[in-house]
């Protein structure tokens, strides 16, 4: 069941020591966003106030880095432990596949909340609320849009192979073969730069929409209380994309490199640190909209230190934040 992997040059990609660290950083990363995501999503089960069409994506996004981390932080882990992959040609396909889907679907995730805040905080289409069938569309799109473009490697149009150290597996962005390369341009248009796209123009558009909203609280409006929860609230997504365009640009950059030059030779301890910091990306998400999020701070803190209540005295303001989440602030 052994998959091994060599470079091109022949030599051991990484020492056994080497492997070893590679498996406790994985293991730093891993064990946190195990117990992060999943707190988002228990928490948001047990509590009501927690249900608002806003969270519905967070949630999402916390399922969607759950599996990642599952899948394939906890393989990383065992992987590097062993110093190999050990689940075969086939256990390399099925994790590949199940990770790319799940990373993806976060990425538009990413999307689709930057996109709802650019659309609530500046308006461009008038006054609007984000509602329920909002949400759950969204969620079923970036899940759709993730599985068309990481199945067809199943089918024959590309392929996943091992990357890095070879101790995880990803679509192949090595070969020269031209239908995998055919796939690895398309994947990377649809599946990168188009929410890429939608992130930083609705990312550009929060930033300069942010100073007139500030304003409005600053200035004593009537709107001021709302114009402020809506400045937290928007602050938050700039905060989550921002962490999450640092955590998967190296990532994108580096296989389109290698897709531009396949020539290059590039160390396989350097390529792996793009996919690490990827994959870490999944315990930034919950410690953000945990630590901005009051509402979801009042609920998630008691659960992660059973039951020990912090921050009391902003349960009543993280209560006015979650109430005025699907509402616009007036022009």
């Amino acid at each position: 069941m052994e998959y091994f992997y060599t470079s091109p040059r022949g030599e051991p990609p990484l020492s056994r020591t080497g492997y070893i660290i590679l498996s406790v950083i994985m293991a730093i990363f891993t064990g946190p966003a195990i117990v992060l995501n999943s707190t988002v999503i228990i928490v948001t089960l047990m509590h009501k106030q927690l249900r608002q069409p806003l969270n519905y994506a967070l949630v999402n996004m916390a399922v969607a880095d759950l599996g990642t981390a599952v899948i394939g932080g906890v393989l990383s882990v065992v992987n590097n432990a062993q110093g190999y992959f050990s689940l075969g040609r086939t256990g390399c396909v099925m994790e590949g596949f199940a990770v790319a889907v799940c990373g993806i679907a976060s990425l538009c995730t990413v999307a689709l909340i930057a996109l709802e805040r650019m659309f609530v905080v500046c308006k461009p289409l008038g006054l609007m609320t984000f509602e329920r069938k909002h949400a759950v569309g969204g969620i079923a799109l970036s899940w759709l849009w993730s599985l068309t473009w990481n199945l067809p490697p199943l089918f024959g149009w590309g392929r996943y192979e091992l990357e890095g150290v070879g101790t995880s597996c990803a679509p192949d962005w090595h070969s020269r073969d031209p239908g995998n390369v055919s796939y690895v341009l398309a994947y990377f248009a649809v599946c990168f730069a188009v929410p890429f796209v939608v992130i930083l123009t609705s990312y550009t558009r929060l930033l300069w929409t942010l100073h007139r909203v500030s304003n409005l609280s600053v200035m004593g409006n009537s709107n001021g209380a709302v114009a402020k929860v809506e400045l937290k609230v928007a602050c938050m997504v700039v905060l989550m994309v921002l962490t999450f365009l640092l955590s998967w640009l190296p990532y994108a950059a580096l296989a389109m490199l290698v897709v531009y030059d396949p020539d290059v030779y590039i160390n396989p301890l350097v390529g792996t640190v793009p996919v690490y910091l990827a994959k870490s990306s999944t315990v930034y998400n919950p410690l953000i909209y945990i630590y901005c999020n009051k509402q979801f701070r009042k609920y998630a803190v008691p659960f992660l230190l059973c039951g020990k209540e912090l921050w009391e005295d902003e349960v009543s303001e993280g209560t006015t934040v979650m109430t005025a989440n699907n509402r616009v602030s007036p022009a």
